[in-house]
């Protein structure tokens, strides 16, 4: 019986308001995201001090933690279960690029277990270097075991399951509405941004959220006014535009009064969507007079989006198995 083995990426965060610190240094460390010639640690170690107090204000907003551990440890569970009704054998790991149980950790503990086949599996449905880039790099850095054995899963932006996830819980958000104005919600489709640079040098991200908009907005045939914008700048760097700020501004100097926001990039529920999304800029919808605001819950414990994970999974592996045969 062949020994296989699923591993989901995700970032992670901080598990407590002590941890915020260490995590945001292992974020700046990443040399993927933050390119520094020489002394990134020391760059690190300045910038992840100067922002933890804000940093730590903001989690205490939010439970003083991060979910995203607990949904991502969630969807582990899920998927194993899903997995082994048709292959009893298989185990799920979790990998976290900056908590734990993180990367460094994971790929030593599959590499003594001698597994045949090891599907890497990002929590990241569109590519980009700041994410499926990122992880996948430090893998392979950290990685001792044989390279011959793993499958790389890139993307699944277009997964039908995954646009029928987004799409049940667009649903499930527009019944939290008042019946008589839901013709005139508009959708606003919020994405993580990245810097412009990233676009230039040929990241996928941006083509790969238009798709996934395009593609779900096609399968409810377009029921509403739908908007894309782009959420979480950091830095001085120019990245996507509009950002989600700005286009809640500009609907509401449209006197536009029902806003859905969809957190299209995200998987899960985390500082992003539950303190930017539901806090920060809520203030600004209603400093605007917007009469509804409402934030898409994140797809979290959704069977339709696990059942997505899974074909992905057991498509990667043909796919592979097919690529042996055509070799031999």
């Amino acid at each position: 019986m062949h020994k296989r083995a699923v591993i989901i990426f995700n970032l992670g965060g901080p598990d407590s308001l002590a941890s915020v610190e260490p995590f945001l240094f292992n974020l700046f460390s990443d040399h993927d995201i933050f390119s520094i010639p020489v002394g990134q640690k020391v760059f690190a170690r300045i910038i992840s001090r100067r922002r933890a107090p804000k940093t730590k204000r903001i989690y205490e907003q939010i439970d003083g933690k991060s979910p995203i551990n607990y949904w991502t440890e969630y969807q582990r569970q899920m998927l194993q279960k899903t997995l082994k009704k048709e292959l009893p054998e298989i185990e799920v790991f979790t990998a976290m690029r900056y908590w734990h149980p993180i990367i460094k950790d994971v790929a030593e503990q599959i590499a003594v277990h001698n597994f045949d086949k090891i599907v890497l599996l990002p929590l990241y449905p569109h590519y980009s270097t700041a994410t499926t880039r990122s992880s996948f790099n430090e893998w392979k850095r950290v990685y001792k075991g044989d390279p011959t054995r793993l499958i790389y899963v890139n993307d699944y932006f277009d997964n039908p399951h995954y646009i029928s996830a987004i799409n049940n819980r667009i649903d499930e958000s527009i019944l939290g509405f008042p019946e008589k104005i839901r013709s005139d919600i508009q959708l606003l489709f919020s994405a993580h941004g990245t810097p412009l640079r990233f676009v230039k040098r040929g990241d996928p991200y941006s083509d790969q959220i238009k798709k996934t908009v395009a593609d779900v907005m096609a399968a409810r045939n377009f029921s509403h006014e739908h908007h894309l914008c782009f959420q979480s700048k950091v830095g001085p760097l120019k990245w996507l535009k509009p950002s989600t700020a700005e286009m809640i501004e500009h609907l509401g100097a449209k006197n536009k009064k029902h806003l859905l926001v969809i957190p299209v990039s995200f998987v899960s529920d985390h500082v992003e969507t539950l303190y930017e999304l539901e806090i920060e800029y809520r203030r600004i919808a209603e400093n605007l007079n917007i009469e509804n605001y409402r934030v898409m819950k994140g797809l979290n414990d959704s069977t339709t989006f696990i059942e997505a994970l899974k074909e992905i999974t057991l498509k990667a592996m043909e796919e592979d198995m097919a690529s042996i045969r055509g070799k031999g």
